[in-house]
């Protein structure tokens, strides 16, 4: 075993990675339990949230699986999720002029109005969550997080996200 890592084959920095990794399954864990209970009143979960999210940020309406991509998600979870939030008249489809079966996601205004309430019961929660850490260290985590979505995705060059 190398006595610097915990495992025989491990890097410093594979074994720094590895505590980061392990870290954001336990974070990413409890985060959902708080956002599911943050917009639980609104009728929502952090998973159709997250989809609400995603259509506000898209700059014009997208399919599913872009949606999915964009949130880095399986589409046939997200489709269901869509499917369900159309069910409740917060989104609908449109046809799409560019692929027949691939119809875009649209938010309804009470999709928006649902949307805008998660907004107001979030940000004074995330702006208490946020007291006591020097913004320094949370753009540092963000970079970090951002360079390491990209290798995951596969890209080469994570210097230009910043």
């Amino acid at each position: 075993m190398n006595e610097t890592t915990k495992t025989p084959n491990r890097t410093l920095a594979g074994e720094a990675l590895t505590d980061l990794i392990l870290g954001l399954f336990r974070v990413n864990n409890l985060t959902l339990t708080w956002g599911d209970r943050l917009v639980a009143p609104l009728g929502l979960t952090s998973a159709r949230w997250q989809i609400l999210g995603a259509i506000v940020a898209a700059e014009r309406p997208q399919p599913v699986a872009w949606l999915a991509r964009d949130l880095g998600a399986n589409r046939q979870n997200v489709q269901r999720i869509v499917n369900d939030l159309a069910k409740e008249g917060l989104v609908r489809f449109e046809p799409n002029p560019h692929h027949r079966r691939a119809q875009l996601v649209v938010l309804t205004d009470k999709g928006q109005q649902t949307y805008d309430a998660a907004i107001g019961l979030y940000d004074p929660r995330v702006n208490r969550l946020a007291e006591g850490f020097p913004i320094e260290d949370l753009e540092t985590a963000g970079r970090v997080m951002k360079a390491l979505r990209k290798k995951f995705e596969g890209e080469e060059n994570t210097e230009e996200q910043s």
